[in-house]
């Protein structure tokens, strides 16, 4: 690899982090790490086994041209160049071998199965103003932590999703607040590919002004990931796997739609089962009635004790799993990806 590309990353890396509020290294520094870094890369052509929990999840047809930074150098890089913080679902970097300033992310979430009927529906003009909510509401934690407050200004390209393939791409153009007009911006090009236990998130970062020339090397790289055999999306079993509660409106919106995503997922069970279970909730609400009149009477004969249900008001809330942030700045990592389905199956 060229040694103009460490240039070219720190370039990238001092406009992401105008955009993150974040401090890059100096490059002495930055240096010692990307040397540590080459010595670990697996250059391509290469296959690249991608594993979780020690279990191969898929692999990698790593193109000549190309390098792949594993963990734990990987996230050493991306401290190198501002982007704070560890995260366990990265896997590693993908960096072209030369100076071009682009590099991809990847990461695993296991979220279970994400069904994806959602996106014969979709309204990108709604997905729009809902990423540009979701992202002014994260604003005021972003302030509160000392990084830079940021606005989503339109999509770089709308979301697109391969129902075949079961693969989703989509970016937007942000910048901080109060930005001059002609300030040079950072882009995520978000890409995913769908499994049975989860989805890995391939996020190519560059320029914005040069996203139209390096976009294909984030399909190329895209539809070089491949499931392993019984980890495919077709693998599915809805008699034993997890099925996300979210859909895969969240991989584009984020956490905003997690809620609602959730609630509608209830109804809809409800609505499916409401027939079936109309009558059984009738036969026990007569049963119940018939045993409240009875325990009356017993009550009516005690030595004037009341009878109080406790109820755990500290209890903790129960909480869902939350997946990959999908927003234009999910690189800066915060450690803690849908529907519920109507058959939902208990966990593996």
């Amino acid at each position: 690899m060229k040694h103009g590309f460490l240039n070219a990353l720190l370039a990238l890396a001092f406009f992401g982090c105008t955009v993150a509020g974040a401090q890059v290294i100096n490059k002495g520094e930055a240096g010692r790490i990307w040397a540590d870094a080459k010595i670990a890369a697996q250059a391509g052509p290469a296959n690249i086994l991608l594993p979780v929990q020690d279990t191969v999840q898929a692999a990698l047809a790593l193109p000549a041209g190309h390098l792949f930074i594993p963990q734990p150098h990987a996230t050493m890089v991306l401290q190198a160049i501002g982007r704070p913080g560890t995260d366990e679902r990265l896997q590693g970097l993908v960096l072209p071998d030369g100076d071009a300033p682009w590099y991809m992310a990847i990461r695993f979430e296991r979220s279970g199965y994400i069904q994806d009927d959602e996106a014969r529906s979709w309204n990108v003009d709604a997905l729009l103003q809902s990423l540009q909510e979701s992202t002014e509401a994260a604003n005021a934690e972003r302030k509160k932590t000392g990084l830079a407050e940021t606005e989503v200004l339109g999509w770089a390209q709308k979301p697109a999703y391969d129902g075949i393939a079961h693969r989703l791409a989509w970016a937007v153009s942000s910048r901080n607040k109060g930005a001059a007009g002609d300030t040079a911006r950072v882009v995520h090009y978000n890409t995913y590919a769908l499994g049975r236990e989860g989805y890995f998130s391939m996020r190519l970062v560059t320029n914005l002004n040069a996203l139209p020339s390096y976009q294909p090397a984030a399909h190329t790289l895209l539809n070089a990931l491949q499931f392993a055999e019984g980890k495919r999306y077709a693998d599915f079993n809805a008699g034993t796997d997890r099925v996300s509660p979210f859909g895969l409106t969240s991989l584009v919106v984020g956490p905003a739609t997690k809620k609602a995503g959730a609630f509608s997922g209830f109804t809809r069970w409800a609505a499916k089962f409401w027939a079936a279970g109309a009558v059984a909730v009738l036969a026990l609400g007569v049963a119940l009635l018939v045993w409240r009149k009875r325990r009356a009477a017993q009550v009516a004969d005690d030595d004037g004790f009341a009878h109080t249900m406790m109820v755990d008001r500290n209890a903790p809330e129960p909480t869902l799993p939350q997946p990959l942030a999908p927003n234009p700045h999910a690189d800066q990592v915060r450690l803690g990806q849908n529907r519920h389905n109507a058959n939902t199956p208990g966990s593996r």
